[in-house]
């Protein structure tokens, strides 16, 4: 988080918090948008914090988010709208006190101030720092970009403030937008808080992405860090094996993470470990507050009541990482279980074939 002291002072003056996130509407909602991403903002819910869910349609287009085409990318808000609406259930929230905004609507709606909000954000930047902040879009500095992209951070926070946000959420990837929404404050006469939530690993992470991590994570550089993180190590939607998806089959997620990287006694960089500490052990912790695992050869169980237990004994190699699999996999069926029913067979069926009669073109 920064500015935890505005954030108390917030607190302390009584001040009405308003909260939002944005995405960008660009394929189906995979483990870290769905439950992680909303699993904080349960937690804001049940803080009394009015949430905002920005479904950001321009931002899509100006990325080249489904090809590009705008009318495609409306057209699949219906489906990603819905299935943050299941995410929300599955992790505790209620999205019915969700507001979703379609970016859009509030460009139509406040205009002319929009307008001169991004003129206000981008005469605060220079040239080489709007090529800097490109990462957020998935591009490396360097790489050939539109001049249109160079829009793109100048309008996010522009959102924030046309909003009048003061809590800007978002995964560890947006940290540059929100230092940018920082440094422009003073001409809005305002300071927002930013909360950033951790980006869940690639579980096709390889040994040699791995080996990057672990280096960049020596280096002690925050920045060289942040950006291997951002670029090829993260779960997305663009790269299906290294997801898993919230309306995934039982079978699917079986064989996903089954297949996923998972070094034996490594707690670092370690995509299932990284699914218990952020999917698995969340929820354990709503319900009965224990891992149970089984040894898939003799069904042998063992059980832990925090996670430092269960993390020691995984360091200590007394956990195998296919017994490990099998848990991570049944816990993370049954989250998805009602998510899952909704898409495959209940109302929900027809958001998704639209959304992959768009993916197929």
């Amino acid at each position: 988080m920064l500015t935890e002291q505005k954030l108390a002072q917030y607190i302390e003056e009584n001040a009405r918090l308003k909260h939002y996130i944005g995405f960008e509407i660009s394929g189906y909602v995979h483990l870290g948008t769905g439950l992680l991403c909303m699993r904080k903002l349960a937690d804001f819910q049940k803080a009394g914090i009015e949430t905002n869910v920005f479904m950001a349609d321009y931002h899509s287009w100006i990325n080249e988010k489904l090809g590009g085409n705008l009318d495609d990318i409306r057209a699949a808000t219906p489906y990603f709208k819905e299935a943050l609406k299941k995410s929300i259930e599955a992790v505790g929230g209620n999205p019915e006190k969700v507001n979703f905004i379609l970016a859009s609507d509030l460009y139509k709606d406040e205009g002319l101030k929009y307008f001169e909000n991004v003129m206000k954000v981008s005469k605060s930047l220079t040239l080489s720092r709007a090529k800097r902040t490109l990462t957020i879009t998935g591009k490396r500095e360097g790489e050939g970009t539109s001049f249109a992209q160079l829009l793109y951070i100048p309008m996010q926070v522009a959102d924030i403030f046309t909003m009048g946000v003061n809590i800007a959420h978002a995964g560890m990837d947006q940290r540059k937008a929100h230092v940018v929404a920082l440094e422009s404050a003073k001409q809005f006469g305002y300071s927002p808080v930013a909360v950033h939530h951790h980006l869940l690993m690639s579980i096709s992470l390889t040994q040699e992405q791995r080996d990057k991590i672990m280096k960049a994570k020596a280096s002690g550089q925050r920045g060289e860090f942040e950006e291997v993180m951002e670029s090829d190590v993260k779960m997305s939607k663009s790269k299906p094996a290294s997801a898993i998806f919230i309306h995934d089959s039982e079978e699917m997620v079986r064989s996903k993470i089954g297949k996923a990287f998972c070094p034996q006694a490594e707690l670092d960089a370690n995509p299932v470990i990284d699914l218990v500490r952020y999917v698995v052990w969340p929820d354990k912790m709503a319900k009965d507050g224990k891992i149970i695992i089984s040894n898939v050869k003799t069904g042998a169980e063992s059980s832990y009541d925090t996670l430092l237990e269960f993390e020691k004994s995984y360091a200590a190699g007394m956990i195998h990482p296919l017994d490990l699999k099998a848990y991570v996999a049944d816990e993370i069926s049954s989250i998805l279980a009602p998510a899952r029913k909704y898409f495959l067979e209940g109302a929900g069926k027809k958001y998704l074939e639209q959304l992959d009669l768009i993916l197929k073109k």
